[in-house]
């Protein structure tokens, strides 16, 4: 079963002191816009997100059809999909 990116959205108060701590555990700034308060980092395939101010609270997130490097899949099962089934 693909069920697309899988990534921690982490809500932080300063996107600066937090990337300059994660990049010390060998995460890479992989997308985002610093000045927009969020941040994409990455260490192989894991992958984090940082917000400062746009979340009240720490999120688990899957990008369906996308693979860990935001590429496109040509296949993948939509969690949306399975979580309306489970609710049924």
């Amino acid at each position: 079963m693909q069920l697309g990116a899988f990534s921690v959205s982490l809500v932080v108060k300063n996107i600066q002191a937090s990337k300059a701590f994660y990049e010390k555990l060998g995460f890479k700034s992989f997308a985002g816009e610093p000045e927009q308060n969020w941040l994409i980092l990455k260490n192989g395939p894991h992958v984090i997100g940082l917000f400062q101010g746009m979340f009240e609270r720490n999120v688990l997130t899957f990008n369906p059809g996308w693979d860990q490097d935001a590429k496109k899949v040509a296949s993948f099962t939509d969690v949306r999909e399975l979580q309306k089934r489970l609710k049924a």
